[in-house]
């Protein structure tokens, strides 16, 4: 509500907008300097390199999203998926094809391993969809929270899922008239709890743990992953 009360909100949603860019894809250690972003985003004739590509393609990808989404009208959708993880890498190739693929730790460890088969991603993401506009008895910020894991738990591209769910997070709170700007500086706090935020993730996908502190929910509204 603040951003509406400035007199050129450009200024803000553009600043703000780069910053979670920078930050989003630096959870996914795709690190770039603020010199360098801004000297890029201004085109002063500064050479890009291939982090700080990746953040502009981020930025790119959220207005895209937000012309399509928001003011076009258009709906959620796989295809729409994919073509803002094609922004976000420049040259994705739609949804995983391989027949396996796999998380690891810092330590090399598999800690989880997603669906698997084109088929069975597509039917998880179609019930992801139906959930965003079938389901009416959920309050939007608990929706948001089903949603968010579902779609890091299908983890459906070969790269930049991570960066395309937060895209889909704030589209939706737009889409749900919670946010009145394309601005949600989420990412800093995720970098600065990342291990929990894992933790926490991975706590759902192994002991249906949503609430934390040891607490358990045995109904769901989605057909988890």
């Amino acid at each position: 509500m603040a951003g509406l009360l400035i007199p050129n909100q450009a200024v803000l949603i553009q600043t703000l907008g780069l910053q979670e860019a920078k930050l989003s894809s630096e959870i996914e250690n795709i690190v770039t300097t603020n010199h360098d972003l801004y000297l890029s985003f201004g085109d002063f004739s500064h050479k890009i390199d291939h982090c700080t590509k990746e953040v502009l393609s981020y930025e790119k990808a959220l207005w895209y999203g937000y012309e399509q989404i928001i003011q076009k009208g258009r709906l959620f959708s796989t295809p729409f998926f994919e073509e803002l993880v094609s922004i976000i890498v420049e040259g994705s190739t739609g949804l995983r094809k391989i027949s396996s693929t796999s998380l690891k730790n810092g330590q090399g460890e598999t800690v989880y391993t997603p669906p698997v088969g084109e088929a069975v991603l597509r039917e998880k993401l179609d019930n992801v969809i139906r959930f965003i506009y079938e389901e009416k008895e959920l309050d939007p910020l608990i929706k948001l929270a089903l949603l968010h894991y579902q779609f890091e738990a299908i983890h459906p591209f070969h790269d930049g899922n991570g960066r395309t769910g937060r895209i889909i997070n704030i589209l939706y709170l737009l889409h749900e008239e919670l946010l009145q700007l394309t601005i949600l500086y989420l990412s800093k706090y995720i970098i600065e709890n990342k291990k929990e935020y894992y933790t926490y993730l991975r706590d759902v996908t192994l002991h249906c743990n949503w609430e934390g502190q040891g607490k358990r929910i045995k109904k769901y509204p989605l057909k988890f992953v």
